[in-house]
């Protein structure tokens, strides 16, 4: 196992850390849950470039990098749910997005074809993560500056989860025919 697949492996452990913190009532909680989520999401960007840089590309790496961010964005995004921060309905869009698109690899590796991420999937999970990070510091001090950024975000991510699924959809319909 490479440097970059240990730094995504890294982060699907990082995943009941933060949600301890986000669940879990405790002082600064939520600051720490996004602080360590943010880690998370840094690690994301690290280990693309590590394995672009040192020819690290593998297809566990293609397989798991995506998924990895898939269970860690939709398992904030529903403890937000719980927490009343982000409507439920958005939540359902991506990860009703994040299946489709999931299924669409599945039936892409059946075929012995790997789909890597898209510019647009990557737009689309780099907006998600800051959206997950603004709502989970939505009730500190700095956010009552009666700027709504962590709700900009949730409909900028929204947006993108959908506009990206549209273009894996277009680019994958080949896949269906038999």
């Amino acid at each position: 196992m490479n440097l970059a697949n240990k730094l995504t492996m890294s982060r699907l452990f990082l995943i009941p850390v933060f949600m301890v913190f986000m669940l879990v009532k405790i002082p600064y909680g939520d600051f720490i849950a996004a602080s360590i989520f943010a880690i998370g999401a840094l690690t994301d960007k690290l280990d693309g470039y590590i394995a672009r840089k040192y020819k690290q590309i593998t297809n566990f790496g293609k397989f798991m990098d995506p998924l990895v961010d898939k269970i860690m964005v939709t398992s904030a995004l529903i403890a937000l749910v719980q927490m009343g921060r982000i409507e439920s309905w958005i939540v359902i869009v991506i990860i009703a997005r994040e299946f489709l698109i999931t299924g669409i690899r599945t039936v892409a590796a059946d075929k012995g074809i790997v789909i890597a991420a898209s510019n647009y999937g990557k737009y689309k999970t780099t907006s998600q993560m800051i959206a997950v990070i603004a709502l989970m510091l939505n009730n500190y001090p700095f956010s009552l500056v009666n700027f709504p950024f962590d709700k900009i975000m949730v409909y900028i991510a929204l947006i993108l989860t959908i506009y990206s699924g549209v273009d894996y959809i277009v680019k994958s319909k080949d896949l269906f025919k038999d």
